[in-house]
């Protein structure tokens, strides 16, 4: 689920394994770059942690962060 703080969506994924969370990063890395819209994100091992928040709206949380993580989520289902 995602939650906003700080002026962020944020969540974290977790996956079976390395190849698990790569693959997926792998795949939002592309819906990111259709959107014209990248995330700040970490992988260690099986866990992926994605914040979003739009820069050019002085890095608040705008309809793009959550049009974002909706389509995530879609990835994820």
């Amino acid at each position: 689920m995602w939650t906003e703080e700080n002026n962020k969506l944020k969540q974290t994924f977790k996956f079976k394994n390395f190849q698990e969370a790569f693959a997926f990063m792998t795949r939002v890395a592309f819906l990111a770059e259709a959107a014209q819209h990248h995330p700040n994100w970490s992988n260690v091992y099986n866990t992926v942690e994605i914040e979003l928040t739009t820069h050019d709206s002085g890095n608040k949380v705008t309809k793009k962060d959550h049009d974002l993580a909706k389509a995530i989520d879609e990835l994820r289902a």
